[in-house]
């Protein structure tokens, strides 16, 4: 576990992510999904969600700068995370 003494709930995805080039805070992220490993219906294309929807993804994610983002810049900054 070498994330600062923060748990990681699946192990072994996280270390995957690691092997993969993933960072820590993006594998870290990705193994602490509570729905890690469910398939479920497909979400809405960033294209078709609102700036505010966007906005709260991104200040959920914890990216930066994302107040002086427009609606593009926010989609490029999630696809980016």
């Amino acid at each position: 576990m070498a994330t600062s003494g923060k748990r990681i709930k699946n192990e072994a995805q996280y270390e995957a992510l690691i092997e993969k080039g993933y960072n820590k805070q993006k594998s870290a992220r990705i193994a602490n999904t509570p729905d890690v490993g469910e398939k479920g219906g497909k979400a809405k294309n960033y294209e078709d969600r609102t700036k505010s929807d966007l906005y709260q993804q991104a200040k959920e994610i914890g990216i930066s700068g994302r107040s002086k983002m427009d609606k593009s810049e926010l989609i490029n900054a999630l696809r980016d995370n």
